[in-house]
């Protein structure tokens, strides 16, 4: 960067205190923001106007088309829709529109004085096949992108869309990997399914995720991240990433905000089916994998006034990854493993999700709305385990060796399995109005939202080899996949040898719910030669989020199951990758002892009491910004304030088993002043800059005051709150170009640089914990001072000019850099600066797609580079990384009819490996593969 670190936060941070005082109470009707209204939403016009609805030939609506009225430049922009209104010299005479869409050619439509008086419908007709244009069969993967890219185009702050079509043409079966596609977006997955995303390098939780405009709370209590992997891509209408917050928009994005808009029946013009069924195999699983949606609505009514659409999706996955663990802890010799567990999993995944909306528009002027969406995600899971612990009682490394190559004395080994059961549940009802009264509308809406997260099984049985033997590995030979003795002397298969050592049972349920509501009024009006939208706000929040743990144990000679270890076993191998682990246990037969036990065995104290909490969150802001239009040039100034009380509670144990009560109490005010500046140089040559300032709330584990303990192996890991822990603030400077290509394309530059002050980490290190040395303690702490900053460069375009069927070619590519470090002014492990977790230097996207006449294929590459997961305190060489991942996948379709199109998807072609190291890249924590899936099925679009 050519500006340094100081100069940015004093021009930042001078700039914005200055607007916080010079700002009047304004706003800007901006309809693409997700804290906009509902999917019908349209700019108040001041005076005299004319309204109506732009669609394709199929009539589905258009968004993004730029509507202008000739002679007098006036200009308004469709919504998701296809509605506008735009302002007209007077109330009474003929107008000429002119309708601008990227990847149609432009259109002219007349409106007579007789045709003011009602919506005016216009229909764009599908570009000719020889003119290099877009045609449009079925779902056009081209008319999608061009969605898409009208949207982005004439919105006033930076903003990434993805269009419900264009996810379908993605193997993307959750919108965590739908939103990898975007400019910026990584993604964190588990057991190769994305799960949490990072916007431009930023930790996952500072990306709040909204649908239809009302934030939804995470389901796990850990985070504010929410599981993306949790939401099906197949019920989605569109998908919008906002890089550069307004003043109408919750200031809790520093990163950017993700809005998912449902489905609508107003989205086409009457009665609309769609639907998708398709089986898949995978290269690790059963090959028993399903997925299907649809969705059906219809507008009916004398004036066709009501809408109604309900839309479904069910999916089911069985995988069967492999994977490998090492834990490098310090010892006197020095770092050397520890533990090693082999991990054979057999999961299935089964997703349900739903959504309802009924819309009444009596006139023009009035609009009403209910929604709802439901999902469910369960993850079912058996895991074999066999475990050594290096380090158990006595043992100890041989002399000469190293961190890489070892040989121990007295090791110990383990065979369990877990059977656990996750089940995740988002529910989320909103109702609002939106009234016109004369130039100016307000609108109001309240929601209502609930997440879950529950363990019904958390179950495991342990048995332990009376054998000590010398055991050695080797990570010379291979890092990924080390040497172990372990399989050539062959003790782990002793079944004799094994005895009875614990059963374990864990169950969780965490409860969030949310209750919102908020209002809203813009007032246009004249400012000399162009308009101002005035308008102002506000909005209430109240959070509540409840976290209970159960744990139970028993080691008791009693409590060992009937049969031997033998007997518990099935005839079916057990093995990770080239390691043959031995036979699996029997489902069947260890859920019946679990089934059995349960209720006998001992509740653990203090886990089952310490790591329960209880916590309130209320929020209340008010906004006020002004969107200032002339000619081609858009300014938007304004104000939000955010008051933000939040109350927890949560039980303790004293050394001598007493129950006590720690609460935490914090309220603060914050500011958060805006300036965005769009210039139109051309219709097609889009400049954006923005100065804004951005928040990130704690999460709520992080500032309760409560302990949890978690056990993996012999491994215990123990994570605390801190309730003096202060919200992370921002400091933002935002400044893009958008150059739009004919027909279709664009290619963008966009820059970011964001002041961090408080910035959170979770600061990990060794102790002693209940008795237990050499645990895994985390706590979370501020750093006083950090930054991010980065730029994003994207093109794409369809490859029209090429000569013939080559024409039909198109590319989509972006690529990120990001940088980033924090400043403490405590030393941890000699080191004052760290990285920011979750932020890869690199990432980047690429896809080369064919669409010519029914055929359709497209290859597409992501990749990110590594990334910090989790930071030691003590000792540098054990920070944890995530290594940079790279996955290939590729589609292809047919259109058979125009209503029907095959397809077949293929996802992670090459097979690539998930990989977390300490340190350095020699140094393997955890590898783990997931295999190839090829999935094929029909669609059906009506």
């Amino acid at each position: 960067m050519l500006v340094t670190h100081s100069g940015v936060r004093a021009f930042a941070g001078v700039s914005l205190i200055a607007l916080a005082i010079a700002a009047q109470p304004a706003a800007a009707a901006d309809t693409t923001a997700p804290d906009a209204a509902p999917a019908g939403t349209v700019a108040a016009v001041a005076g005299p106007s004319v309204s109506g609805h732009v669609y394709d030939a199929t009539g589905a609506a258009l968004p993004g088309a730029r509507i202008v009225v000739e002679g007098t430049g006036a200009q308004a922009t469709t919504d998701l829709q296809g509605g506008f209104t735009i302002a007209t010299p007077d109330a009474t005479s003929a107008v000429t529109l002119l309708i601008d869409y990227l990847g149609r050619p432009q259109a002219t439509q007349g409106v007579t004085a007789a045709e003011r008086v009602r919506d005016v419908e216009i229909t764009l007709p599908a570009a000719g096949e020889n003119s290099g244009d877009i045609v449009v069969r079925g779902a056009s993967l081209f008319d999608n992108t061009a969605r898409a890219l009208n949207q982005q185009r004439t919105a006033n702050n930076t903003i990434t869309v993805i269009s419900a079509d264009a996810i379908g043409r993605f193997p993307d079966p959750n919108i965590a990997e739908a939103l990898q596609r975007a400019p910026g977006v990584g993604i964190e997955r588990d057991q190769g399914e994305g799960r949490y995303i990072n916007v431009r390098g930023a930790p996952s939780e500072w990306s709040a995720i909204s649908v239809d405009g009302i934030q939804i709370p995470s389901v796990d209590p850990t985070t504010r991240a929410v599981d993306l992997d949790t939401l099906p891509s197949d019920i989605v209408a569109n998908l919008e990433v906002t890089k550069s917050l307004l003043p109408n928009q919750d200031a809790d994005s520093i990163a950017g905000a993700v809005n998912i808009t449902t489905r609508s029946a107003f989205d086409r013009k009457g009665f609309a089916l769609t639907g998708m069924a398709g089986a898949s195999y995978n290269q690790f699983g059963k090959g028993s994998d399903y997925r299907a949606s649809g969705s059906v609505g219809d507008r009916f009514g004398a004036d066709r006034q009501f809408g109604l659409l309900l839309s479904g999706s069910y999916s089911r996955t069985d995988r069967q990854p492999d994977n490998v663990e090492n834990a490098w802890t310090p010892t006197s010799a020095g770092l050397r493993v520890t533990e090693t567990l082999f991990k054979d999993y057999v999961t299935k995944r089964e997703r349900i999700a739903g959504t309802a909306a009924l819309e009444w528009r009596p006139t023009d002027a009035t609009r009403t709305w209910v929604r709802g969406t439901y999902a469910r995600f369960e993850d079912n899971e058996y895991r074999d385990r066999i475990g050594i612990t290096w380090n158990a009682d006595q043992a100890a490394p041989v002399a000469g060796s190293t961190d890489t190559a070892a040989t121990w004395t007295k090791t110990r080994i383990e065979k369990a399995l877990r059977h656990r059961q996750q089940v995740n549940e988002i529910k989320t009802v909103t109702g609002g109005i939106e009234q016109q009264l004369g130039d100016g509308q307000v609108r109001a809406d309240v929601a209502y939202s609930e997440t879950s997260q529950t363990y019904p099984r958390r179950d495991e049985l342990v048995f332990r080899s009376t054998l000590r033997p010398t055991l050695s590995y080797d990570f010379g030979r291979d890092t990924d996949l080390p040497g172990y003795s372990l399989f050539t002397s062959n003790e782990h298969l002793q079944l004799d040898r094994y005895g009875f050592r614990e059963n374990s049972y864990r169950s969780n349920t965490t409860k969030n719910d949310e209750f919102t509501a908020q209002i809203r009024m813009d007032i246009p009006q004249p400012l000399g030669s162009g308009t101002a939208t005035l308008s102002t706000g506000g909005k209430f929040r109240a959070r509540n989020i409840r976290a209970d743990e159960e744990r139970l144990r028993d080691q008791r000679a009693s409590a060992a199951p009937t049969q031997t270890l033998a007997g518990l076993l099935s005839d079916e191998d057990s093995r990770n990758f080239d390691y043959a682990l031995g036979d699996r246990f029997d489902t069947g037969l260890v859920d019946s002892y679990f089934d059995a036990t349960k209720s006998a065995a001992q509740r653990r104290l203090p886990q089952s009491v310490s790591a329960d909490y209880r916590a309130t969150e209320k929020l209340l802001a008010m906004f006020g910004m002004g969107t200032f239009e002339f000619g081609d040039t858009t300014l938007i100034a304004g104000l939000r304030v955010e008051a933000t009380s939040f109350r927890s509670e949560a039980p303790t144990v004293s050394a001598k088993g007493v129950i006590g009560n720690a609460r935490g109490d914090t309220s603060y005010t914050d500011f958060f002043p805006n300036l965005t500046l769009r210039q139109a140089f051309t219709p097609n040559l889009i400049g954006r800059v923005a100065l804004t300032r951005a928040i990130n709330r704690p999460n709520f584990p992080q500032i309760a005051p409560r302990v949890l303990e978690t056990t993996e192996g012999n491994t215990v890991r123990v994570e605390f709150g801190n309730p003096n822990l202060r919200p992370t603030l921002s400091n933002n400077v935002d400044a893009g170009l958008e150059y739009y290509i004919r027909p279709l394309g664009v290619i963008a530059v966009n820059a970011f640089y964001k002041d961090l002050s408080d910035y959170r980490y979770n600061v990990t290190g060794f102790g002693t914990y209940n008795g237990v040395a050499g645990a895994v303690l985390s706590r979370p702490v501020n750093a006083r001072e950090g930054k991010l900053y980065g730029v994003e460069v994207n093109w794409q375009q369809q490859l029209s000019f090429l000569p013939g069927a080559l024409g039909g070619f198109g590319v989509f590519a972006n690529y990120t850099y990001t940088a980033g470090d924090a400043r403490f002014d405590t030393a941890f492990g000699g080191r004052t600066r760290f990285r920011l977790p979750g932020q890869s230097t690199h990432m980047w996207n690429a896809s080369l797609f064919y669409e010519r006449g029914p055929v359709n294929l497209r290859v597409a590459y992501t990749k990110r580079s590594d990334y910090l997961d989790e930071i030691n305190a003590d000792l540098p060489a054990l920070d944890l990384y995530w290594e940079g991942r790279g996955q290939l996948d590729a589609t292809g379709s047919v259109q058979l009819t125009k209503e029907i199109n095959l397809f077949v998807e293929g996802k992670n072609l090459t097979n690539s490996a998930g990989v977390r190291y300490y340190g350095e890249r020699q140094r393997v924590y955890e590898y783990e593969k997931f295999g190839y899936t090829i999935f094929g099925g029909v669609r059906v679009k009506l």
